[in-house]
């Protein structure tokens, strides 16, 4: 807590964990999300390639469901530490539930992209897609009129362009850097607290299981997000 009082620039990065107290499954888990389905038929370009309207259908329904979720009190909390913090706080997510700024986090890295939007197949253009109780798939470009893919980084695809370069900065010149809800298995976002540590900053850990990140975490907080987020942000008010 003393460290991440005095502290004027914080690199965040949060993982599946997070969103799981909202009601979305984790990949990871026994009821993962991918248990019942084959991240080969859902998740991949080829994938795309060979039946778009079948993984379109598949991420209407994901679409769906993180918009009936409700941002949890551990989003709440990185909201509330951003303006505590200041300009020097960055937050990079690897979800792609929006939970983060619906929460108000406005200083965000979506490495892997939002179910909420489409990205034109043609002129690259990212759109908003319609309220879920009206949106029939596939979405169409409101700029070229071109078809529009899910606007999130399949399983073999490079990260939106520029998008870990500013999670790498944040993370190097960090004070101190949080991991929260994260397997730390998945690179290269999980080089970033290795990559802080290395750099200089104290780093936490919130998670419940040990991670390959846990042996290099200077503090580790065993338990979910949202007590996790509560513990540390106690005695900041």
């Amino acid at each position: 807590q003393e460290r991440l009082a005095g502290a004027r620039r914080v690199a965040v990065l949060t993982g599946a964990g997070i969103s799981k107290p909202s009601g979305i499954p984790t990949f990871r888990d026994a009821a993962g999300l991918w248990k019942d389905f084959d991240l080969e038929e859902y998740a991949t370009p080829g994938a795309y390639a060979r039946n778009p309207q079948k993984v379109w259908e598949w991420y209407a329904w994901r679409y769906q469901n993180v918009m009936q979720a409700q941002p949890n009190r551990a989003h709440a909390l990185l909201a509330a530490l951003e303006k505590r913090v200041g300009e020097g706080f960055l937050l990079v997510t690897q979800n792609v539930d929006g939970l983060h700024r619906r929460a108000g986090s406005s200083q965000l890295v979506e490495l892997h992209g939002n179910l909420a939007r489409g990205r034109c197949e043609g002129c690259g253009q990212r759109f908003s897609l319609p309220d879920p109780a009206e949106f029939v798939p596939p979405p169409y470009c409101p700029g070229c009129g071109g078809r529009g893919r899910p606007d999130v980084v399949w399983f073999g695809e490079m990260l939106p362009l520029g998008a870990f370069e500013q999670a790498e900065q944040a993370f190097v010149q960090a004070e101190v850097a949080l991991v929260i809800g994260t397997s730390a298995e998945v690179e290269p976002a999980a080089s970033l607290g290795r990559l802080a540590r290395l750099s200089g900053a104290y780093l936490i850990e919130i998670n419940p299981d040990p991670t390959p990140l846990s042996s290099w975490a200077d503090c580790i907080l065993r338990m979910g997000a949202v007590e996790g987020m509560e513990a540390l942000m106690a005695g900041l008010n």
